[in-house]
């Protein structure tokens, strides 16, 4: 998933950061500064004992100030009696007084810089242990704004100072762990972030089990935590893991919002965005699905959430290559934009219709869309450079290849220019179109665009995903040229970053895998070959299939690994599984399973002593499909080779 700026590789909305903006209604509830905090609330949210004890005492203090007024004033009750000159005031009434004087001008503050003078005139009056929950208030406020997370920190440190003590745990501590959490993700400060969110988490499971505080206090916050987890995990790459905290965040709002509610169609929608992002169209399905039915039933068919939901699920069916499906999505929710006047919103819904037809193979009437589109767009726009970029597909598509190149030379000369202020769309459309460049055997060219690619992205920690299928890109093309030394930290950075990014499982992780040993057994390196085959091996048969195409050739792979090793018993084995898995094709396998028994016999007469020259290992092309490249490729998938 992409972050908040953007799409799912091209089309996902931001997650929302949490804190105050999220929680306000929740958190500020239980916030209060330290003369206002009722017994009830410690009641229902216990917090460190001096906090308790000074609330109660100051409640009583305010109390007798009330109580003393009534008997010291009593013109002000009973109109008959003569009015009298007021009493002296005890130098700790007066500071009673000015105290809850103080803490009432800080409660009614409304804007941040109102909040701060009152907070600095408190800062007087109050000890330090006593502007805890003060402290936490102002942190909040100051996270929603995000415009100093510098000064965030500080009252959000502070506050855990206060907060943090005697071994107590409580909803105030876990809400400021949320908070540090989340100023340390705006600071960049990911791993510092996810160890204060998961302390926040284990402190709310603990409270919900003890019982101690009401569930329905805690179940805001811990939303809140998930939500953040997953903000912090998926700018780290870490998105497999931050799906988890999503599905959590959705399991918690299912348990307290109506099932047909409209905030409950959008959370389904935003966790269908987050699938997609992790390139998961199949499990994105029917929460979008789901996020579409409440929104029809809700708003109606005409409304601009429905329509978006089936943008989002057009998206959907193209990563399923259900390309008619996603055109009717694509088409309906067109209508509903045009009706409400959303311009940019319509003008991206038709690119996307464009790429669609594309993939369907009707090029000519793409190219007939977006001759239209284009007259749309402004000269320098990022919308113009996509139109001409799709422009430039379908000619591809048609090996118009001089008419293709003119085309992404005019999207790059827009593009050049939106570097630093549109970076991850700039580095998904440079991805795109190195694609075509390699497409038209520009390979040097598609390797030079990679590399400035691959420049951008590793000054965007949340765009880890997208640098792992670079480095792998530009690995296979370095292989593919002969440049096999060069390639091979390409190929073992990408391993690493797809493995953070999508889990060690895979498919794309058993490609670079199988390049990476293809390089190795090009350097002479049989024995690292066959480690990192029989690891590719093992990823394809997992997430392919072990009879998919190019399960076989990991094998097959793998099989000569063991060959140039010398070791003839386990090279047999394998290339027997290889004759096994191409007689499970039938006839369509006829030339390769002619070509598996013929390295099956090579491999016989080598194990006897007889020396043969075995053809090279073939490295397997990275997928050209929206399941590893980009969202909104529409390139056919990985064939055998």
């Amino acid at each position: 998933m992409r972050r908040a700026s953007s799409t799912v590789l091209s089309h996902l909305s931001p997650q929302t950061k949490t804190s105050f903006a999220l929680l306000s209604r929740n958190f500020i509830a239980h916030l209060s500064s330290p003369t206002t905090t009722t017994n009830e609330h410690h009641h229902n949210h216990p917090s460190p004992t001096h906090l308790k004890t000074c609330n109660k005492s100051n409640a009583l203090l305010l109390s007798k100030i009330k109580t003393q007024q009534f008997q010291a004033h009593p013109s002000q009750n009973f109109n008959t009696l003569v009015d009298q000159p007021p009493p002296q005031v005890s130098s700790r009434q007066r500071k009673i007084k000015e105290r809850s004087q103080l803490d009432e001008a800080f409660e009614s503050a409304k804007t941040t810089e109102d909040m701060l003078k009152a907070f600095k005139d408190m800062e007087a009056s109050f000890d330090e242990k006593e502007l805890g929950l003060a402290c936490l208030k102002l942190g909040l406020k100051l996270d929603q704004e995000g415009e100093d997370p510098e000064k965030t920190l500080s009252f959000a440190n502070r506050a855990l100072k206060v907060l943090d003590r005697d071994n107590k745990v409580s909803l105030p501590l876990a809400m400021t762990l949320q908070l540090l959490g989340s100023v340390c993700h705006s600071l960049n400060r990911f791993n510092d972030s996810l160890g204060y969110l998961n302390r926040a988490n284990r402190i709310l499971v603990r409270l919900e089990e003890e019982g101690s505080c009401s569930i329905d206090d805690i179940r805001p916050v811990l939303h809140a935590v998930h939500l953040e987890l997953a903000n912090t995990k998926m700018a780290m790459g870490r998105r497999e893991e931050a799906l988890g905290n999503l599905r959590r965040c959705l399991e918690i709002k299912e348990m307290t919002l109506e099932k047909d509610s409209r905030e409950l169609g959008n959370a389904y929608r935003d966790l269908a965005e987050a699938y997609v992002a992790a390139l998961n169209f199949k499990e994105a399905l029917p929460f979008c699905l789901k996020a579409l039915e409440i929104h029809k039933a809700q708003l109606g068919h005409n409304s601009v959430e429905v329509a978006h939901d089936r943008r989002i699920l057009g998206h959907i069916y193209t990563g399923l290559e259900e390309h008619e499906k996603a055109l009717e999505q694509n088409h309906l929710s067109q209508r509903v934009l045009k009706n409400w006047g959303l311009s940019s919103d319509l003008l991206r819904a038709q690119i996307d219709a464009a790429n669609m037809q594309i993939a369907l193979g009707k090029y000519d009437e793409s190219i007939n869309t977006l001759k239209g589109i284009v007259q749309q767009t402004d000269k320098e726009s990022e919308d113009r450079a996509l139109v001409f970029l799709s422009i430039a597909k379908a000619l591809c598509n048609q090996e118009k290849y001089v008419d293709s190149k003119r085309c992404l030379e005019i999207a790059c000369g827009i593009l050049n220019k939106k570097e630093t202020t549109s970076p991850a769309e700039v580095a998904e459309a440079y991805m795109e179109i190195s694609m075509l460049y390699e497409t038209m055997n520009e390979f040097e060219t598609a390797i030079s665009l990679l590399k400035r690619t691959l420049a951008i992205l590793e000054k965007l920690p949340q765009e880890q995903h997208h640098e792992g299928s670079v480095c792998a890109r530009i690995g296979w093309l370095l292989l593919l040229t002969g440049k096999v030394q060069q390639a091979i930290p390409y190929l073992e950075n990408a391993a690493e970053r797809l493995k953070e990014s999508f889990g060690s499982k895979h498919f794309g992780v058993g490609y670079v895998y199988n390049n990476l040993g293809a390089a190795y057994l090009e350097l002479d390196r049989p024995q690292s070959a066959a480690q990192v085959f029989a690891i590719a091996k093992e990823i394809m048969d997992v997430s392919l299939g072990p009879h998919h195409n190019d399960s076989i050739e990991a094998c097959q792979n793998l099989s000569k690994a063991y060959g140039a090793m010398g070791s003839y018993t386990l090279a047999i084995e394998f290339q027997q599984r290889v004759i096994d898995a191409w007689e499970g094709h039938g006839p369509s396998a006829e030339d390769e399973l002619k070509e598996a028994h013929r390295l099956l016999e090579q491999l016989k007469k080598k194990a006897r002593g007889v020396f043969s020259k075995e053809p090279s290992t073939k490295a397997l092309p990275l997928p050209h499909t929206s399941k590893f490249a980009s969202p909104g490729s529409s390139q056919p998938g990985v064939s055998s080779q």
